[in-house]
């Protein structure tokens, strides 16, 4: 099964290290491993999840306090993934949808949340990195299934408490979708 990882350090000395356990540690394979603000490292990595538990794991233990979060999602669904890698981006949307979270980890939860409870599309998720350590997710389909999988998504265990702000925007402007590239 596809699971991903996500640890969030407020060193990136440390973090830079720690990525090196978490990838000699079990089988998976880096999707990012990055500085970001306000100075922090973030690291998202993928594999089966025996293996990604084994290194979120080990990188706990070796990033001690300087861990701020960490999160193991077993079964994400694909479309968070190239989301957060930005690899597609839809023609038309019917419906925008933002999710704005103070933490990282809490808007992969999120993102993956809204996914799993409606027909829509995520276009990005946003992790961190020029925004002050916050996120977002952005998502699109029809209204209504936009409303649904925000109110999923800002409501989901691991992100209550976590949410900034969320909207649905009806009929968005062309214009505006070419901010969102």
């Amino acid at each position: 099964m596809e699971s991903i990882g996500f640890l969030e350090l407020n060193s990136i000395a440390k973090g830079v290290e720690t990525a090196d356990i978490v990838l000699k540690t079990a089988d998976v394979h880096m999707l990012f491993a990055k500085a970001g603000c306000p100075g922090k490292y973030y690291m998202l990595f993928t594999g089966e999840v025996a293996a990604v538990q084994s290194s979120v794991d080990a990188g706990c233990a070796l990033g001690g306090g300087t861990v701020v979060d960490h999160c193991v999602i077993p079964n994400i669904d694909p479309q968070v993934v190239k989301a957060i890698n930005m690899t597609g981006f839809p023609e038309r949307m019917s419906a925008v949808g933002v999710m704005e979270f103070y933490s990282v980890t809490a808007s992969v939860y999120g993102a993956d949340a809204a996914v799993k409870a409606a027909d829509v599309e995520l276009v990005d998720v946003r992790l961190g990195t020029g925004i002050g350590g916050k996120s977002f997710v952005v998502l699109t389909g029809e209204v209504a299934a936009v409303r649904e999988a925000i109110a999923c998504g800002i409501h989901t265990p691991n992100a209550e408490g976590m949410v900034l702000s969320s909207v649905v925007i009806p009929s968005p402007h062309p214009e505006l979708l070419e901010t969102l590239m």
